[in-house]
């Protein structure tokens, strides 16, 4: 595919200074790649910078979505994800607009989704051999392998970075996931799509990344979207554990 029929959906709040980066770098190394901003109404100028960005770029490549207010991640991407599939592109990829994710490390995962025509999803992961973190405190660190540890414990996945939020799906897996069932927001969407995903039985790859501290901004992680997460994976592991527990003792 090598960019080709492929959406980069790219959710901003407030990324006047990094948004127009990542279009440039990503356009720079994939040049048949589009890319679809969701702007949830940031007050810095962000959108009105990215139109002029799809308004100078004769090739037609770059698009925005404008939205009213700050809606949350998940939202965006699920906006995007309708987005593209109505416009026929055959597969959608989820990248942060902060400079966190490295388009260099995008061309490697496009690279490994056209390998192979049965992967469904291929995922960035900070958590495998060869991934890593850049300039992140040691806390945060800590924080991110703790929960990712948890989430893998309590949900019985496999996959080595579960709340990994850079990924390409391919649009027929996007098209069998039933987002009216969706109910998560930020950190914990990324856990619920991977859940879904495993669910459906889609083949995934993941491919190591260097995840890297935003160098614009501030992040918009908070306790209150790690507190969601760790409680819907709570209730998921506890249902989880209830069905394997039934089904081994048959009423």
């Amino acid at each position: 595919m090598n960019g080709q029929q492929m959406l980069v959906i790219v959710p901003t709040y407030n990324e006047a200074q990094s948004a127009p980066r990542l279009i440039a770098a990503v356009l720079e190394l994939l040049p048949a790649i589009h890319i679809l901003v969701v702007d949830d109404g940031s007050p810095d100028g962000t959108a009105d910078i990215c139109q002029s960005i799809a308004d100078a770029d004769s090739l037609g490549r770059v698009h925005l979505m404008r939205r009213a207010g700050k809606q949350g991640l998940g939202s965006a991407y699920i906006a995007g994800f309708g987005w593209g599939a109505v416009r026929g592109y055959e597969a959608m990829i989820e990248m942060d607009a902060d400079g966190s994710h490295r388009p260099i490390d995008l061309v490697a995962m496009v690279a490994a989704f056209d390998a192979d025509e049965s992967i469904d999803c291929v995922i960035g992961s900070r958590w495998m051999p060869g991934g890593k973190v850049v300039n992140w405190a040691k806390q945060r660190e800590a924080l991110s392998r703790g929960a990712n540890k948890y989430a893998k414990f309590m949900l019985g996945l496999k996959v080595n970075d579960i709340t990994a939020g850079f990924r390409v799906y391919r649009t027929s897996l996007i098209a069998k996931i039933d987002f009216e069932t969706v109910v998560s927001e930020g950190y914990c969407f990324q856990i619920e799509m991977t859940r879904k995903v495993v669910a459906l039985g889609a083949k995934i790859k993941e491919v190591p990344i260097t995840f890297v501290e935003r160098e614009f901004g501030v992040s918009k992680m908070s306790g209150n979207i790690v507190v969601e997460a760790m409680s819907r994976v709570t209730v998921w592991g506890l249902q989880r554990a209830l069905k394997i527990f039934d089904g081994d003792n048959p009423r």
